[in-house]
Parts: structure tokens; C-alpha cells; sequence
């Protein structure tokens, strides 16, 4: 096996446990010689690690944490250690054309000391970094420093409310502090694990539903640089967890508890000040939908108000209910809302069948033959309006896949929105949900076709049985095909599209992903957009825990 070579920096360490024993991170007989490690296994050659940095910077022992021998897959695991950096060895051809830097957000430490988080979207922020040069590939990762991740490594323990964690009260004095402190929003969390955008000006930003939860970031060292801070007076406490950001513009939805509604927001390049676009009241329910995303075309943006709604109660629980902050209410109904960007007017609101969504991949107009928009095409993930996929992604149902079955169903889902006055939109399926396994989610698209007319997408789906999502697959939403790569016994995150500079075909360029692969490790992998073969593959040096959301920053 070809030798990885770390970087000396101070980020490129082990814990020193691991340089001090006999056992080594990933379990074999290890020796160290000079600035070399050394590992043995009768299965395989010999592993050779060079330029180990000599000093390790301080552990974090009440954020470590012990990962039993009966989980050998990475994906649910909380990190090993806080921070690493280092090249490592490219299996195949990375195309010379891909210079850039692809980071991707998530939740990577699921436990503080020796308790351990419920729910997948409880765990602090773990970025992970692939920077591709002249066919070399150097990968590094670190923890966002939020402030409800400096606190629990402070005092051990919980210190904000989290999706589905409440920090527990020292008496009823101290619960009726933290309610006032959460409707305040100061009991909120800042742990910004879902997302990460790259602004016009070149500021990166990572997100989460909390809009105190916007940190800046630092792309080549990943340090966490501050709070990003809105300048203006528009207040909330919740926003959309993924924007719509491209180079001239910034939008995202803010839901309006109080009075149920979402207000539409642009922020112009170079600022921090949102400016009030226009605002689409809900027209059923006593709060809100939840609107993790939302997509957008040339002209309008589009609103969805889902039927699983905010739910004030079930915030104030101690303990999460089955749906968490969230409530599922079908005789509210499910609508979708269509705003002219330019005006902000809302030029139709339409009943839809009931839905259930976390991520929109792409929408556009649909015209005549005199070039007359007719109707709005918004796609999603869709979940058959099933909320289980909430409690499907508890960890303790992560960990204890047994084999079975247990993967709600998921589709393409399309809405037909139309524009000629109609009370009624539509939901069908984009293709047959057999082609991707019945699963669908985590989706990516070539970005020069947002909000316009495209033929693909990019996702995973699921080969079944399978409790989770466990393939990447290409959708040919023309054709109403897909084809997937699947490795047995891996967990792939999030597909994301980089288009080959100059490329004027949709899926000419490269398609990458950060897999959690059997026995404790992991790999990067790049497959070909068009053809979606493996050309490239960089086993990393221990396997990383699942992750969310990327973005691409090109050199």
C-alpha cells in the first residue's frame, strides 16, 4: 500500500494516545521509528505514515469519546480527534482541470463526555476539506468553534438546546429561566452544522436553522473566524437552512411564528443587511411549515408551506416528542406559494397534496409556444408525506441496522404550480422511484442550471434493504432514468456537481463525495458527471463520521 504523508503543521497530529501505544488509531500492531509510524496486519502490507507532527496539541478529554468494537462503520461515530490535516495518496486520476477547494459541513461529535446525543442533527459541527491541485489531493477537518461548542467543552456538558437536546435544569427556578431565555432566543443553539456557502464577496459562511447560527469560517485552514452578524433590525430567531446563493445574489426565507407567514429576503453582495423582499402569509395551520429549503427560477421565488409545522408546545417539552419541535398537521393542508422576485408580490398561492420535504433540488418556468410563462416546475426530495424519516434518523436506529428493511420510501417529487388563476397545483412523481431504490435525498444539480430548464441531478438513493440512504445516483429527469454507484456496506454523503470550466454539456464534469466506508474508514471519491464511473478515490487516514451540505470554491 502506497505510504500517506501528513503535513508537519500542528494540525496534522494523532491523539498522542495513539503515537504513545501499542495499538494503533486503526486497531493494528503499530511502532514508531523517527517521524514515521509503522503499521502492521497479517491481511495487508505494510502501512507506512510519514512526517508525523512531533508535538500534539492539547486532547479534549470530556469531548472523547470511546467507539465500541461492535460499530465498525465510521458514518455514527463521533470524530476522533479535533482537527487533522495532510495529503493523502490518490488512487486513479483526479482531471487536471479540478483546482479548487470542496468543504462540506455536518454533524460530527455526537456526545459530550459520556452522554451521547439522540438524533443525527444534534451533533456539533465537524467541516471536512478536499483541496484538489494538479491532480493531488489534500484533505484536512476541524470543529466549528461555536459557542455551544466551546461551552460544553468548558463545563462537560449541554449548554444549549440543540435539534433534539433540552440542557437539563438544576431546579424549576432554573427551567423558567431557560423558557424566557428561549423565547428570547438566547437558549438557542449557534452549532452551525447543516450548510456552508461561499458569498459573492468570498466570505464562507456555514448555517444552520438558528440564524444566530451563521459563523465565518476561514476556507484554507478551516478556523472559525466569528460570528457572521446581520446588520439589520429585521430580528426571528429561525431562518432557512440552506439560502439560495449565487454571484450576485443572496436569498433565504425567514418564518414568521408570531403571526404565521415567511418573509422573502435578499442580502446584496459585500453586505450583511437583509432587505425585505415581500412576504407570503400561510393560508393554513396555526404556524408555519418548516422550510429547511426552498428553490427559485429566473423570476420567482418559491414558498412551500408543508403541513409538518412548527409547534411552539412541543419546543417548550423537556423531552422530544416523535416529531420533535414539529407537528403534523394534514387538516392544515399543504400549499405553495409563487413571489415575483422583482415586486414581491405574490402571483399565486395553490392547494397541493400533502407533502413532506427537507431539500428542493431545482424549479423553472414552464411556457408556451409565444414564450408566455404558464406554470412553475419545483422538484424535492419527497417523503410520500411520511414524517418517520424524522425518528428513522435517531441515532440509536443509525447504529442498529440489522439488516432490515426499514427505509421510508422517497421519491423525485414534482409540483406542477400553475399560473393561469387555478386553486389547485399538482405532485407527481419526476420518474419511476424503482430506478433509484425508493430512496432520495442529499441532491445537487450543475449551478448554471438553477432556476432554469435541466436534465439532471445528482443524489443518494438506496439499494435495498437498507435503513439509509447507501448509493450515489445520477437522475436523467428526460430520459426518466437513473444510475447509481454503490459500494456494500458504506455510507455515502451528499454528491456534489463541479462543472469542467468551459464545459457546455450539463453533467460534463466530476461528481464528489466523502464516503464512510466498512471497517472504521473512509475515503474521498470523484466519479465522472456523464458517465458516473469512479475515476478517483483517496482513502483517508481513519474514517469520518456522515456529513450534510458542501460547496465548491474554485482556485
Amino acid at each position: 500500500m502506497a505510504s500517506l504523508v501528513f503535513s508537519t503543521s500542528e494540525t496534522s497530529i494523532f491523539r498522542s494516545s495513539a503515537l504513545t501505544s501499542n495499538r494503533s488509531a486503526h486497531g493494528r500492531d503499530g511502532f514508531i521509528l523517527g517521524r514515521s509510524i509503522f503499521f502492521k496486519n497479517s491481511n495487508t502490507k505494510d502501512l507506512q505514515i510519514t512526517k508525523v507532527a512531533t508535538k500534539s496539541p492539547e486532547t479534549i478529554p470530556s469531548l472523547e469519546r470511546k467507539i465500541s468494537d461492535d460499530r465498525k462503520l465510521a458514518a455514527w461515530t463521533s470524530i476522533r480527534q479535533e482537527r487533522w490535516e495532510g495529503e493523502i495518496v490518490i488512487e486513479g486520476e483526479v482531471p487536471l482541470w479540478l483546482k479548487g477547494t470542496y468543504i462540506r459541513n455536518g454533524p460530527g461529535l455526537w456526545n459530550i463526555g459520556d452522554y451521547n446525543f439522540r438524533h443525527l442533527f444534534d451533533g456539533y459541527a465537524t467541516l471536512v476539506r478536499l483541496h484538489f491541485e494538479n491532480g493531488r489531493l489534500t484533505m484536512g477537518h476541524r470543529q466549528i468553534e461555536s459557542e455551544a461548542y466551546k461551552a460544553a467543552k468548558t463545563t462537560n456538558k449541554l449548554c444549549y438546546r440543540e435539534f433534539s437536546e433540552v440542557p437539563k435544569p438544576d431546579n424549576f427556578l432554573s427551567y423558567i429561566g431557560d423558557l424566557a431565555k428561549l423565547f428570547s432566543g438566547a437558549s438557542l443553539t449557534d452549532n452551525a452544522n447543516t450548510g456552508v456557502v461561499k458569498l459573492a464577496d468570498g466570505r464562507v459562511v456555514c448555517l444552520t436553522e438558528t440564524i444566530k447560527g451563521s459563523i465565518l469560517i476561514d476556507p484554507e485552514t478551516l478556523n472559525t473566524l466569528g460570528k457572521f452578524e446581520y446588520s439589520d433590525k429585521l430580528g426571528g430567531l429561525i431562518h432557512s437552512a440552506h439560502p439560495i446563493v449565487t454571484d450576485t445574489d443572496f436569498l433565504t426565507l425567514l418564518p414568521d411564528l408570531i403571526n404565521p407567514g415567511y418573509l422573502v429576503v435578499r442580502m446584496e453582495p459585500g453586505t450583511n443587511e437583509r432587505k425585505v423582499i415581500g412576504r407570503a402569509n400561510c393560508r393554513g395551520g396555526p404556524a408555519p411549515g418548516w422550510v429547511h429549503s426552498f428553490p427559485v427560477t429566473e423570476h420567482y421565488v418559491i414558498v412551500p408551506e408543508m403541513p409538518l409545522r412548527y409547534c411552539v408546545q412541543n419546543l417548550l417539552k423537556a423531552e422530544p416528542t416523535p416529531l420533535f419541535k414539529f407537528e403534523w398537521r394534514p387538516e392544515s393542508k399543504g400549499f405553495m406559494h409563487v413571489m415575483c422576485k422583482a415586486s414581491g408580490k405574490i402571483v399565486t398561492s395553490v392547494e397541493v397534496p400533502l407533502y413532506v420535504t427537507f431539500h428542493f433540488i431545482n424549479a423553472y418556468e414552464e411556457r408556451d409556444e409565444d414564450g408566455r410563462v404558464t406554470a412553475v416546475i419545483a422538484d424535492c426530495c419527497e417523503h410520500n408525506a411520511d414524517t418517520t424519516i424524522l425518528d428513522k434518523l435517531r441515532l440509536q436506529n443509525l447504529r442498529a441496522f440489522s439488516g432490515e428493511d426499514v427505509l421510508p420510501d422517497a421519491r423525485v417529487g414534482r409540483f406542477v404550480i400553475p399560473l393561469d388563476g387555478s386553486p389547485h397545483g399538482k405532485l407527481e412523481a419526476a420518474l419511476d422511484p424503482e430506478e433509484h431504490g425508493k430512496g432520495m435525498d442529499m441532491c445537487s444539480i450543475n449551478p448554471f442550471y438553477l432556476g432554469r430548464k435541466y436534465r439532471y441531478a445528482y443524489a443518494c438513493g438506496a439499494k435495498r434493504p437498507c435503513h439509509f440512504p447507501n448509493t450515489l445516483t445520477k437522475l436523467d429527469l428526460v430520459e426518466k432514468k437513473a444510475k447509481s454507484w454503490f459500494d456494500e456496506g458504506s455510507v455515502p454523503s451528499e454528491p456534489f456537481f463541479v462543472p469542467r470550466p468551459g464545459a457546455t454539456e450539463e453533467d460534463d464534469g466530476v461528481v464528489i463525495s466523502i464516503i464512510s466506508d466498512k471497517n472504521g474508514e473512509g475515503y474521498a471519491l470523484v466519479l465522472d458527471g456523464s458517465s458516473f464511473e469512479e475515476i478517483a478515490r483517496a482513502k483517508f487516514p481513519y474514517g469520518l463520521p456522515y456529513g450534510l451540505h458542501g460547496c465548491w470554491i474554485p482556485k
